[in-house]
Parts: structure tokens; sequence; C-alpha cells
């Protein structure tokens, strides 16, 4: 395992979740939109995430409450 990152088993799959990672997180109420954010910081399997309303959070993912969506910084290559 790579520092800054945490590993978990969902359904048979390995997932990796890493600093600068972007992440989404269902609602557990209904009718709330899931919210969405940046991986700021790991430690062990806690897990500080910057969401997009500005708030900040800790916590420990279980498995399917969190999902990787892309990566802070990353840009799309586009053929022509």
């Amino acid at each position: 395992m790579v520092l800054g990152e945490v590993r978990w088993f969902l359904e048979g799959v390995i997932m990796v979740v890493e600093v600068m990672d972007r992440v989404a997180v269902e609602s557990e109420k209904v009718g709330t939109p899931e919210r969405t954010g940046v991986v700021t910081s790991i430690r062990g399997s806690l897990i500080n995430v910057r969401w997009d309303s500005g708030d900040e959070s800790a916590f420990v993912p279980t498995a399917g409450s969190l999902r990787v969506v892309g990566r802070e910084g990353a840009t799309e290559v586009r053929s022509t």
C-alpha cells in the first residue's frame, strides 16, 4: 500500500482512493443529491474530503459508500 492511499474490497474488487481524487458519496436521505469533493489527506483509513460546497469532512468509508469520479487537476485529452 502506498502512503496517502486507502484500499478496501467491494464485491471482489479492490477500490483505491488517493489524495487529489475527486469522489462522490451518495446521500442516505431520499431526494438529497450526492456530495462531490476532493480528497485532501488520508491517515490510515480516515479520509479527509473538501466538498464542492466548501465544507470539509473526515470519515472512514464503508464498501459502496464512496466512489472515485475523477482526479483534481486532470485534463481531458481529445482526439482530433
